[in-house]
Protein backbone atom coordinates (compact mmCIF):
# COMPACT_ATOMS: atom_id res chain seq x y z
CA UNK A 1 0.00 0.00 0.00
CA UNK A 2 1.40 3.37 -1.07
CA UNK A 3 1.20 6.07 1.60
CA UNK A 4 0.95 9.79 1.18
CA UNK A 5 -0.43 12.64 3.29
CA UNK A 6 -3.27 14.92 2.29
CA UNK A 7 -4.11 18.16 4.13
CA UNK A 8 -6.83 17.72 6.72
CA UNK A 9 -9.88 19.74 5.61
CA UNK A 10 -10.81 23.03 7.25
CA UNK A 11 -13.38 23.01 10.06
CA UNK A 12 -16.26 24.33 7.92
CA UNK A 13 -18.31 27.21 9.38
CA UNK A 14 -18.39 26.04 12.96
CA UNK A 15 -14.79 26.23 14.30
CA UNK A 16 -15.35 23.04 16.26
CA UNK A 17 -17.99 21.42 14.06
CA UNK A 18 -16.04 19.03 11.87
CA UNK A 19 -13.68 18.10 14.69
CA UNK A 20 -16.72 17.43 16.86
CA UNK A 21 -18.14 15.08 14.24
CA UNK A 22 -14.85 13.20 13.83
CA UNK A 23 -14.43 12.96 17.58
CA UNK A 24 -17.97 11.67 17.98
CA UNK A 25 -17.31 9.01 15.35
CA UNK A 26 -14.02 7.89 16.93
CA UNK A 27 -11.71 9.26 14.26
CA UNK A 28 -8.77 9.01 16.64
CA UNK A 29 -9.46 5.29 17.03
CA UNK A 30 -9.46 4.68 13.29
CA UNK A 31 -13.21 4.17 13.00
CA UNK A 32 -13.77 7.04 10.57
CA UNK A 33 -12.00 8.48 7.52
CA UNK A 34 -12.54 10.95 4.68
CA UNK A 35 -13.06 9.08 1.44
CA UNK A 36 -13.36 9.32 -2.32
CA UNK A 37 -13.62 12.53 -4.29
CA UNK A 38 -12.44 14.90 -1.57
CA UNK A 39 -9.21 12.94 -1.12
CA UNK A 40 -8.65 12.61 -4.87
CA UNK A 41 -9.28 16.28 -5.68
CA UNK A 42 -7.20 17.56 -2.76
CA UNK A 43 -4.25 15.44 -3.84
CA UNK A 44 -4.54 17.01 -7.30
CA UNK A 45 -4.63 20.52 -5.86
CA UNK A 46 -8.18 21.04 -7.12
CA UNK A 47 -10.96 22.63 -5.12
CA UNK A 48 -12.92 19.70 -3.66
CA UNK A 49 -16.69 19.61 -3.67
CA UNK A 50 -18.27 17.79 -0.74
CA UNK A 51 -16.43 15.95 2.01
CA UNK A 52 -17.65 12.36 2.24
CA UNK A 53 -17.07 10.43 5.43
CA UNK A 54 -16.86 6.65 5.79
CA UNK A 55 -16.95 4.72 9.04
CA UNK A 56 -16.88 1.28 10.58
CA UNK A 57 -19.78 2.30 12.82
CA UNK A 58 -23.32 1.18 12.00
CA UNK A 59 -25.81 3.78 10.70
CA UNK A 60 -27.71 3.60 13.99
CA UNK A 61 -24.54 4.22 15.98
CA UNK A 62 -23.54 7.11 13.72
CA UNK A 63 -26.92 8.71 14.28
CA UNK A 64 -26.78 8.14 18.04
CA UNK A 65 -23.23 9.43 18.46
CA UNK A 66 -23.80 12.51 16.28
CA UNK A 67 -26.94 13.47 18.18
CA UNK A 68 -25.18 12.92 21.51
CA UNK A 69 -22.54 15.40 20.32
CA UNK A 70 -25.26 17.98 19.70
CA UNK A 71 -25.30 17.60 15.90
CA UNK A 72 -28.50 17.38 13.89
CA UNK A 73 -28.97 14.35 11.65
CA UNK A 74 -31.26 13.34 8.82
CA UNK A 75 -31.90 10.03 7.11
CA UNK A 76 -34.27 8.08 4.90
CA UNK A 77 -35.25 4.44 4.81
CA UNK A 78 -33.27 4.00 1.59
CA UNK A 79 -30.28 5.86 3.01
CA UNK A 80 -30.17 3.75 6.15
CA UNK A 81 -30.51 0.56 4.10
CA UNK A 82 -27.42 1.64 2.16
CA UNK A 83 -25.64 2.81 5.29
CA UNK A 84 -25.88 6.59 4.88
CA UNK A 85 -26.72 9.11 7.60
CA UNK A 86 -26.72 12.86 7.00
CA UNK A 87 -25.14 15.04 9.67
CA UNK A 88 -25.44 18.83 9.75
CA UNK A 89 -22.26 20.62 10.80
CA UNK A 90 -22.01 24.40 10.81
CA UNK A 91 -25.02 24.69 8.54
CA UNK A 92 -23.52 22.26 5.99
CA UNK A 93 -24.72 18.71 5.45
CA UNK A 94 -22.29 15.79 5.36
CA UNK A 95 -23.01 12.20 4.40
CA UNK A 96 -21.56 9.55 6.68
CA UNK A 97 -21.63 6.07 5.17
CA UNK A 98 -20.95 2.78 6.91
CA UNK A 99 -18.39 0.53 5.19
CA UNK A 100 -20.13 -1.87 2.81
CA UNK A 101 -19.70 -4.91 0.65
CA UNK A 102 -21.95 -5.97 -2.22
CA UNK A 103 -24.18 -8.95 -1.66
CA UNK A 104 -25.97 -8.84 -5.02
CA UNK A 105 -26.00 -6.52 -8.06
CA UNK A 106 -28.08 -6.40 -11.23
CA UNK A 107 -26.33 -3.68 -13.21
CA UNK A 108 -28.59 -0.96 -11.83
CA UNK A 109 -28.96 -1.53 -8.08
CA UNK A 110 -26.91 -3.21 -5.38
CA UNK A 111 -27.90 -5.06 -2.23
CA UNK A 112 -25.26 -4.38 0.41
CA UNK A 113 -24.13 -5.68 3.78
CA UNK A 114 -22.08 -3.70 6.27
CA UNK A 115 -18.47 -4.50 7.04
CA UNK A 116 -15.64 -3.21 9.21
CA UNK A 117 -12.97 -3.91 6.60
CA UNK A 118 -11.69 -0.77 4.84
CA UNK A 119 -10.20 -2.71 1.95
CA UNK A 120 -13.41 -4.66 1.40
CA UNK A 121 -15.30 -1.38 1.15
CA UNK A 122 -12.68 0.10 -1.20
CA UNK A 123 -12.88 -3.00 -3.41
CA UNK A 124 -16.55 -2.34 -4.27
CA UNK A 125 -15.85 1.15 -5.63
CA UNK A 126 -15.46 1.85 -9.33
CA UNK A 127 -11.99 3.29 -9.99
CA UNK A 128 -8.72 3.15 -8.12
CA UNK A 129 -8.57 6.95 -7.84
CA UNK A 130 -11.98 6.96 -6.13
CA UNK A 131 -11.05 4.34 -3.54
CA UNK A 132 -8.58 6.50 -1.61
CA UNK A 133 -9.33 7.26 2.04
CA UNK A 134 -7.59 9.59 4.48
CA UNK A 135 -7.08 9.70 8.24
CA UNK A 136 -9.09 12.71 9.48
CA UNK A 137 -6.45 13.71 12.02
CA UNK A 138 -3.11 13.07 10.31
CA UNK A 139 -4.13 13.23 6.64
CA UNK A 140 -2.43 9.90 5.88
CA UNK A 141 -3.88 8.44 2.69
CA UNK A 142 -4.78 4.74 2.52
CA UNK A 143 -4.46 3.28 -0.96
CA UNK A 144 -5.28 -0.39 -1.52
CA UNK A 145 -5.33 -0.59 -5.33
CA UNK A 146 -2.67 1.73 -6.72
CA UNK A 147 -4.86 4.81 -6.90
CA UNK A 148 -2.06 7.20 -5.99
CA UNK A 149 0.12 5.99 -8.84
CA UNK A 150 -2.84 6.14 -11.23
CA UNK A 151 -3.63 9.67 -10.08
CA UNK A 152 -0.03 10.75 -10.68
CA UNK A 153 -0.01 9.13 -14.13
CA UNK A 154 -3.40 10.47 -15.18
CA UNK A 155 -4.81 6.97 -15.53
CA UNK A 156 -8.43 6.08 -14.84
CA UNK A 157 -8.66 2.36 -14.16
CA UNK A 158 -11.31 0.02 -12.84
CA UNK A 159 -10.61 -1.79 -9.59
CA UNK A 160 -10.20 -5.49 -10.28
CA UNK A 161 -11.76 -7.02 -13.39
CA UNK A 162 -13.31 -4.23 -15.55
CA UNK A 163 -16.10 -6.39 -17.00
CA UNK A 164 -17.19 -7.43 -13.52
CA UNK A 165 -17.27 -3.83 -12.33
CA UNK A 166 -19.43 -2.90 -15.30
CA UNK A 167 -21.76 -5.87 -14.70
CA UNK A 168 -22.32 -4.56 -11.17
CA UNK A 169 -23.37 -1.12 -12.40
CA UNK A 170 -23.74 -0.40 -16.10
CA UNK A 171 -23.52 3.36 -15.54
CA UNK A 172 -19.83 2.83 -14.83
CA UNK A 173 -19.28 2.74 -18.58
CA UNK A 174 -20.18 6.41 -18.89
CA UNK A 175 -18.51 7.23 -15.59
CA UNK A 176 -15.28 5.76 -16.92
CA UNK A 177 -15.29 8.15 -19.84
CA UNK A 178 -16.34 11.12 -17.70
CA UNK A 179 -13.53 10.51 -15.25
CA UNK A 180 -11.06 9.96 -18.06
CA UNK A 181 -12.13 13.26 -19.64
CA UNK A 182 -11.55 15.02 -16.34
CA UNK A 183 -8.49 13.26 -14.91
CA UNK A 184 -7.00 11.15 -17.69
CA UNK A 185 -3.91 11.83 -19.74
CA UNK A 186 -3.42 10.38 -23.20
CA UNK A 187 -5.40 7.36 -24.38
CA UNK A 188 -7.77 5.58 -22.00
CA UNK A 189 -6.58 2.59 -19.98
CA UNK A 190 -6.62 -0.26 -22.50
CA UNK A 191 -8.29 -2.96 -20.38
CA UNK A 192 -10.93 -0.59 -19.04
CA UNK A 193 -11.66 0.82 -22.50
CA UNK A 194 -11.94 -2.63 -24.06
CA UNK A 195 -14.42 -3.72 -21.41
CA UNK A 196 -16.55 -0.61 -21.95
CA UNK A 197 -16.62 -1.22 -25.71
CA UNK A 198 -17.52 -4.88 -25.22
CA UNK A 199 -20.33 -4.06 -22.77
CA UNK A 200 -21.68 -0.92 -24.49
CA UNK A 201 -25.12 -2.46 -25.07
CA UNK A 202 -25.50 -2.77 -21.29
CA UNK A 203 -26.29 0.94 -21.32
CA UNK A 204 -29.68 0.10 -22.81
CA UNK A 205 -30.73 -1.40 -19.47
CA UNK A 206 -30.30 1.91 -17.65
CA UNK A 207 -32.94 4.57 -17.14
CA UNK A 208 -32.66 7.32 -19.70
CA UNK A 209 -32.53 9.91 -16.92
CA UNK A 210 -29.34 8.37 -15.51
CA UNK A 211 -27.78 8.23 -18.97
CA UNK A 212 -28.67 11.86 -19.67
CA UNK A 213 -27.31 13.10 -16.35
CA UNK A 214 -24.02 11.28 -16.80
CA UNK A 215 -23.64 12.29 -20.44
CA UNK A 216 -24.22 15.98 -19.69
CA UNK A 217 -21.69 15.82 -16.84
CA UNK A 218 -19.17 14.19 -19.18
CA UNK A 219 -19.65 16.87 -21.82
CA UNK A 220 -19.33 19.65 -19.23
CA UNK A 221 -15.69 18.89 -18.34
CA UNK A 222 -13.11 21.39 -19.55
CA UNK A 223 -12.23 19.58 -22.78
CA UNK A 224 -14.12 16.35 -23.57
CA UNK A 225 -13.16 16.19 -27.27
CA UNK A 226 -10.55 13.41 -27.18
CA UNK A 227 -12.75 11.33 -24.91
CA UNK A 228 -15.80 11.79 -27.15
CA UNK A 229 -13.71 10.75 -30.15
CA UNK A 230 -12.62 7.61 -28.29
CA UNK A 231 -16.26 6.87 -27.48
CA UNK A 232 -17.25 7.32 -31.12
CA UNK A 233 -14.47 5.02 -32.24
CA UNK A 234 -15.65 2.35 -29.79
CA UNK A 235 -19.33 2.69 -30.70
CA UNK A 236 -20.33 3.83 -27.20
CA UNK A 237 -23.05 6.24 -28.34
CA UNK A 238 -24.78 3.81 -30.68
CA UNK A 239 -26.93 1.98 -28.08
CA UNK A 240 -28.57 5.10 -26.62
CA UNK A 241 -27.85 8.15 -28.83
CA UNK A 242 -27.08 6.76 -32.28
CA UNK A 243 -27.57 10.24 -33.74
CA UNK A 244 -24.09 11.14 -32.44
CA UNK A 245 -21.73 10.09 -35.22
CA UNK A 246 -19.18 12.89 -35.51
CA UNK A 247 -17.32 15.29 -33.23
CA UNK A 248 -16.38 18.01 -35.74
CA UNK A 249 -19.06 20.46 -34.59
CA UNK A 250 -18.08 19.83 -30.98
CA UNK A 251 -14.47 20.72 -31.80
CA UNK A 252 -15.62 23.97 -33.43
CA UNK A 253 -17.86 24.78 -30.47
CA UNK A 254 -15.04 24.23 -27.96
CA UNK A 255 -12.90 26.65 -29.93
CA UNK A 256 -15.72 29.23 -29.99
CA UNK A 257 -16.30 28.83 -26.24
CA UNK A 258 -12.64 29.48 -25.54
CA UNK A 259 -12.60 32.54 -27.81
CA UNK A 260 -15.71 33.93 -26.11
CA UNK A 261 -14.53 33.11 -22.60
CA UNK A 262 -17.77 31.21 -22.00
CA UNK A 263 -17.96 28.51 -19.37
CA UNK A 264 -18.39 24.88 -20.47
CA UNK A 265 -21.97 23.72 -20.79
CA UNK A 266 -22.90 20.08 -21.27
CA UNK A 267 -26.28 20.66 -22.91
CA UNK A 268 -24.86 23.11 -25.46
CA UNK A 269 -22.16 20.58 -26.29
CA UNK A 270 -24.76 17.86 -26.68
CA UNK A 271 -26.45 20.11 -29.24
CA UNK A 272 -23.13 20.32 -31.11
CA UNK A 273 -22.91 16.53 -31.29
CA UNK A 274 -26.39 16.15 -32.76
CA UNK A 275 -27.32 16.90 -36.39
CA UNK A 276 -28.55 20.52 -36.69
CA UNK A 277 -32.20 19.50 -36.87
CA UNK A 278 -34.91 20.61 -34.41
CA UNK A 279 -36.80 17.38 -35.08
CA UNK A 280 -33.78 15.26 -34.16
CA UNK A 281 -33.14 17.41 -31.10
CA UNK A 282 -36.74 16.88 -29.97
CA UNK A 283 -36.47 13.12 -30.47
CA UNK A 284 -33.23 12.83 -28.52
CA UNK A 285 -34.48 15.10 -25.74
CA UNK A 286 -37.64 13.02 -25.39
CA UNK A 287 -35.67 9.76 -25.39
CA UNK A 288 -33.32 11.04 -22.68
CA UNK A 289 -36.30 12.41 -20.75
CA UNK A 290 -34.83 15.86 -20.43
CA UNK A 291 -36.85 18.53 -18.64
CA UNK A 292 -39.18 20.78 -20.64
CA UNK A 293 -36.72 23.66 -20.40
CA UNK A 294 -33.83 21.45 -21.54
CA UNK A 295 -35.87 20.10 -24.45
CA UNK A 296 -36.76 23.60 -25.58
CA UNK A 297 -33.17 24.76 -25.31
CA UNK A 298 -31.84 21.79 -27.31
CA UNK A 299 -34.41 22.39 -30.05
CA UNK A 300 -33.70 26.13 -30.19
CA UNK A 301 -29.97 25.45 -30.50
CA UNK A 302 -30.70 23.31 -33.54
CA UNK A 303 -32.78 25.97 -35.30
CA UNK A 304 -30.80 29.14 -36.13
CA UNK A 305 -32.99 32.04 -37.22
CA UNK A 306 -30.66 33.24 -39.97
CA UNK A 307 -29.26 36.23 -38.11
CA UNK A 308 -26.11 36.62 -36.06
CA UNK A 309 -27.27 39.92 -34.53
CA UNK A 310 -26.76 38.88 -30.93
CA UNK A 311 -29.23 41.25 -29.32
CA UNK A 312 -32.05 40.22 -31.64
CA UNK A 313 -31.54 36.57 -30.82
CA UNK A 314 -31.30 37.24 -27.10
CA UNK A 315 -34.53 39.26 -27.20
CA UNK A 316 -36.37 36.58 -29.14
CA UNK A 317 -35.26 33.38 -27.42
CA UNK A 318 -33.46 34.39 -24.23
CA UNK A 319 -29.82 34.97 -23.39
CA UNK A 320 -28.84 31.35 -22.82
CA UNK A 321 -30.27 30.06 -26.08
CA UNK A 322 -28.87 33.04 -27.98
CA UNK A 323 -25.39 32.27 -26.69
CA UNK A 324 -25.88 28.63 -27.72
CA UNK A 325 -26.83 29.61 -31.27
CA UNK A 326 -24.08 32.19 -31.66
CA UNK A 327 -21.35 29.84 -30.46
CA UNK A 328 -22.65 26.98 -32.59
CA UNK A 329 -22.65 29.39 -35.55
CA UNK A 330 -19.01 30.27 -34.88
CA UNK A 331 -19.72 33.81 -33.60
CA UNK A 332 -17.78 33.96 -30.30
CA UNK A 333 -17.36 37.73 -30.30
CA UNK A 334 -21.11 38.25 -30.65
CA UNK A 335 -21.69 35.81 -27.80
CA UNK A 336 -19.19 37.68 -25.65
CA UNK A 337 -20.79 41.04 -26.49
CA UNK A 338 -24.15 40.10 -25.03
CA UNK A 339 -22.75 38.47 -21.89
CA UNK A 340 -24.05 41.32 -19.71
CA UNK A 341 -26.76 42.60 -22.03
CA UNK A 342 -30.09 43.34 -20.35
CA UNK A 343 -33.20 42.51 -22.35
CA UNK A 344 -35.27 45.70 -22.71
CA UNK A 345 -39.00 45.68 -22.10
CA UNK A 346 -41.18 46.63 -25.04
CA UNK A 347 -42.69 49.91 -23.76
CA UNK A 348 -45.87 49.91 -25.79
CA UNK A 349 -49.27 48.30 -25.32
CA UNK A 350 -52.42 47.74 -27.29
CA UNK A 351 -54.07 50.47 -25.25
CA UNK A 352 -51.50 52.96 -26.52
CA UNK A 353 -52.45 52.12 -30.12
CA UNK A 354 -56.15 52.49 -29.39
CA UNK A 355 -55.43 55.89 -27.82
CA UNK A 356 -53.72 56.86 -31.08
CA UNK A 357 -56.92 56.10 -33.00
CA UNK A 358 -56.77 52.37 -33.85
CA UNK A 359 -60.11 50.60 -33.43
CA UNK A 360 -60.13 47.82 -30.85
CA UNK A 361 -60.03 44.38 -32.42
CA UNK A 362 -57.66 41.86 -34.06
CA UNK A 363 -55.77 44.63 -35.85
CA UNK A 364 -54.43 45.88 -32.52
CA UNK A 365 -52.40 42.72 -31.81
CA UNK A 366 -51.23 42.45 -35.43
CA UNK A 367 -50.10 46.07 -35.53
CA UNK A 368 -48.42 45.82 -32.13
CA UNK A 369 -46.41 42.79 -33.27
CA UNK A 370 -45.30 44.59 -36.42
CA UNK A 371 -44.18 47.63 -34.41
CA UNK A 372 -42.26 45.42 -31.97
CA UNK A 373 -40.52 43.61 -34.83
CA UNK A 374 -39.44 46.94 -36.33
CA UNK A 375 -38.26 48.17 -32.92
CA UNK A 376 -36.11 45.05 -32.52
CA UNK A 377 -34.83 45.33 -36.11
CA UNK A 378 -33.80 48.94 -35.55
CA UNK A 379 -31.84 48.10 -32.41
CA UNK A 380 -34.35 48.96 -29.64
CA UNK A 381 -34.48 52.77 -30.11
CA UNK A 382 -35.78 55.13 -27.43
CA UNK A 383 -39.47 55.53 -26.60
CA UNK A 384 -39.82 58.74 -28.62
CA UNK A 385 -38.63 56.96 -31.76
CA UNK A 386 -40.87 53.99 -30.99
CA UNK A 387 -43.88 56.31 -30.65
CA UNK A 388 -43.10 57.57 -34.15
CA UNK A 389 -43.15 53.98 -35.45
CA UNK A 390 -46.46 53.46 -33.69
CA UNK A 391 -48.11 56.55 -35.19
CA UNK A 392 -46.98 55.52 -38.67
CA UNK A 393 -48.34 51.99 -38.16
CA UNK A 394 -51.66 53.23 -36.77
CA UNK A 395 -52.13 55.67 -39.65
CA UNK A 396 -51.43 52.90 -42.16
CA UNK A 397 -53.78 50.47 -40.38
CA UNK A 398 -56.60 53.01 -40.19
CA UNK A 399 -56.12 53.76 -43.89
CA UNK A 400 -56.38 50.09 -44.79
CA UNK A 401 -59.50 49.70 -42.67
CA UNK A 402 -61.12 52.73 -44.34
Amino acid sequence: MTARAVPVPPPVTDPQGLERLIEALDGAGGATRYIGGWVRDTLLGQAPQDIDVATRLSPQEVESRAQAAGLNTWSSASGIAHGTIGVVVGGKSFEVTTLRRDVATDGRHATVAFTEDWQEDAARRDFTINALSADPLTGEVHDYFGGLDDLAEGRVRFIGEPAQRIAEDHLRILRFFRFHARFGKGTPDAASYAACVARAKDLMALSRERIAAELVKLLAVADPLATVEAMLEGGLFAPVVPEITDAARLAALLSAERAAGVAPDGLRRLAALLPPSPAVAEQVAARLRLSKLERKRLALAAEPDGTTVAERQAYAIGMESAVDRLLLAGEPQAARRIEHWQRPSFPLSGGDLIAMGLTAGPAVATTLRAIEQRWVREGFPAKAVLDGYAREAVTAAVGRAG
